[in-house]
């Protein structure tokens, strides 16, 4: 066992960076840092997107506010819309690929999400707002790039306080489940102030 006391050596590779001294505030120092960090990993990020099929040469467009949402939302269409239930349809582009070429869990999270929202909206009046407590998933089986999956929500209970929606992932073509959600919401009066 070492000494407590012993000094051991790290690795260059792991040893804490520092700035030079002769910057001459933080400020400068650290938007210094923040700009030879992320030169580096720059070819290797854009070398990822490429390799799974994004070549947009507008990136610099995913840095705008509510990039999310348009990138979710050209991935559904609209099909069936009543009380207590929500249809879409969902293609796996590239955009929202994985490295393995099926659809990224964070995407598929975020779909469950947006529809679980919409489907709680159809019995949850406009007075009320509605607020995510839990989104839970089960990932059963892989949606290929260029999959069509049909997205169906469903209000499972709505109370006073509490909205449940089960939101399902089916492949188009088979009909195979292969994603399913489910989503807590809390309803709460819109404050008059």
């Amino acid at each position: 066992m070492a000494n407590p006391s012993s000094k051991a050596t790290l690795p260059a590779s792991l040893e804490p960076q520092t700035l030079s001294s002769s910057s001459s505030s933080s400020t400068a120092a650290t938007s210094t840092e923040s700009d030879v960090r992320s030169k580096p990993f720059e070819p290797l990020i854009m070398g990822f997107f490429k390799g799974v099929g994004v070549q947009d040469p507008n990136v610099e467009n995913y840095a705008s506010k509510d990039f999310y949402s348009n990138l979710l939302c050209n991935t559904l269409k609209t099909h069936t819309v009543r009380r207590g239930h929500v249809t879409c349809f969902a293609t796996v582009k590239p955009s929202i690929s994985n490295h393995y070429g099926g659809l990224h869990g964070g995407a598929v999270a975020a779909i469950a999400e947006r529809v679980a929202i919409a489907t709680a909206r159809t019995v949850v009046g406009e007075d009320k707002e509605i607020f995510l407590v839990d989104l839970g998933m089960s990932y059963l089986s892989a949606a290929p790039k260029d999959a069509e999956l049909i997205v169906a929500g469903s209000v499972v209970r709505s109370g006073r306080n509490i909205t449940l929606v089960s939101v399902e992932f089916k492949m188009k073509k088979t009909g195979k489940l292969a994603f399913t959600s489910r989503a807590t919401f809390h309803n709460s009066p819109v404050s008059k102030l």
